[in-house]
Order: structure tokens, then sequence, then C-alpha cells
């Protein structure tokens, strides 16, 4: 497996590039989520760039175990049924299981029988990625600036915010 390290000036573009797509479609959050551990940083230069509130979900898929912060965050399922406009940041949309599993949970905690479910994903809730793996099982993703292909490279993304103390560029 080739390690693919990017700097912290990279993944800032890769953000920019993200505002940019958001404000093409002129659609504004009423506030972003960013995932533990990774999502939090592209979350935040988001959230400061376009002066939206922020909140955390802390999920960790590891060994096929979904493990959640201590609250469930229920109020933000409620949201999203209620039209809130929600952006979910993530580093990286690997696999597609912590994005599978989020609208999962939310459906579960939240009117799990409403149709309204189908109309959430895409509206009001979209979803942003700094790097999208198109052989992901999730695919709804609304916005990522940078794309990969597992199944044609054998590839890791290295983010700044991980092996930090290796000094890569």
């Amino acid at each position: 497996m080739n390690k693919l390290y990017l700097s912290y000036a990279e993944t800032e573009q890769l953000v920019q590039s993200i505002v940019h797509d958001i404000e093409k479609d002129k659609w504004r959050p009423d506030y972003i989520v960013g995932i533990t551990r990774g999502g939090l940083h592209p979350a935040n230069l988001l959230s400061q760039y376009l002066d939206v509130k922020m909140y955390t979900l802390d999920v960790s898929l590891r060994d096929d175990k979904a493990d959640m912060g201590p609250e469930t965050n229920c109020w933000m399922s409620e949201d999203a049924l209620d039209h809130k406009r929600i952006l979910i940041v993530d580093d990286i949309n690997d696999t597609g299981a912590t994005f599978n599993w989020i609208m999962a949970d939310w459906k579960r905690s939240n009117r799990p029988h409403s149709p309204e479910w189908n109309k959430v994903l895409g509206n009001n809730v979209r979803i942003a990625t700094l790097v999208n793996n198109k052989a992901s099982e999730f695919s709804d993703i609304t916005y990522s600036a940078k794309e990969i292909n597992k199944t044609k490279e054998d590839v890791w993304i290295v983010f700044p915010w991980e092996e930090w103390w290796t000094n890569k560029p």
C-alpha cells in the first residue's frame, strides 16, 4: 500500500475547493457537524470561513463495531427532518461505513418510518469530505475536493493531523 501524505496547505486548498462548491450552489448550512477525529479540522475551517456554528459527532467504526460518544445527538436527526440545513464533514469517505451508520442511526432515533427521510440526504443534509473514494459503499457525497479509487490504486491518505510527528510534507 502506498501512502499519500497531504500537507496542511494542501488540505486548506481542498477546503477552499469545498467552499467554492458550496457558494456556487448558493447553499448555506445552518450548522456544520464535524466527525471526530479526522473531520474536526476541515469542519472547523469551514465553520470559521462560513461563520456558521459547528458541532461534533463522535463516531468511530473499527472492526465492524460502532462506537459513539456519550450523547447520540438525537436532536440532529430531529433537525434533519425539520429541514435545518446541516453539513456533515469528515476528512475522507473511505469505505462509506461512517456515513451509512450516521444516516441509519439518525433515522432509527427519530421517526424511523417517516417518508421524509427519503428527501433529507442531498437536500437539507449534505456531506462534505476532503477525499472521496469512488469505490465507497456510500455514494451520496455532495462536496469533495479530491477523488481516489481504491479498487484501482492501493493508497492510504495521510492527513497532516495524522503522523504529524514524522515531519512529512
